[in-house]
């Protein structure tokens, strides 16, 4: 499985959301500006996690996005799921598996199960939250 850059991009919209979490809105242009992605590709990723409930528009000339939750509710795997859909390495497995004539039978398909199930594992137990407290860590800016 690989991420798109669609992946990618959602998280750090996400992100940066949720480190300019002050309750004002926060505009597309300010976040593409801070995150060096375009404006018209973020609008496209912003429609998706507003239709699923991430994140409410504020319109007006002060308008923006702001997460509709605590950046704690929100994993990276429920980002992740919004925009490159099931996460699962081969088709035949995964919520959205495709059924398949040799699964009974198939040795391989444990690796791949294996392999859904540690993918998952891991982008179903970081939230937002850790990510804000790894930024900080890198930056060196903690906040309380």
């Amino acid at each position: 499985m690989k991420i798109s850059t669609k992946g990618r991009y959602a998280l750090r919209l996400m992100l940066d959301l949720a480190t300019y979490n002050t309750g004002e809105p926060v505009s597309i242009k300010d976040i593409a500006k801070r995150q060096q992605i375009s404006e018209k590709y973020l609008e496209q990723i912003i429609a998706v996690l507003n239709k699923a409930g991430f994140v409410r528009s504020v319109r007006g000339a002060q308008g923006g996005y702001v997460l509709k939750k605590d950046p704690k509710e929100y994993t990276v795997g429920m980002i992740l799921r919004q925009t490159e859909g099931d996460l699962s390495p081969v088709s035949c497995i995964g919520d959205e598996g495709t059924p398949c004539e040799r699964k009974g039978t198939c040795v391989t398909v444990r690796i791949y199960e294996k392999i859904n199930d540690a993918v998952n594992g891991v982008v179903d137990h970081i939230t937002l939250s850790d990510l804000l407290e790894w930024q900080s860590e890198k930056t060196g800016e903690y906040s309380i």
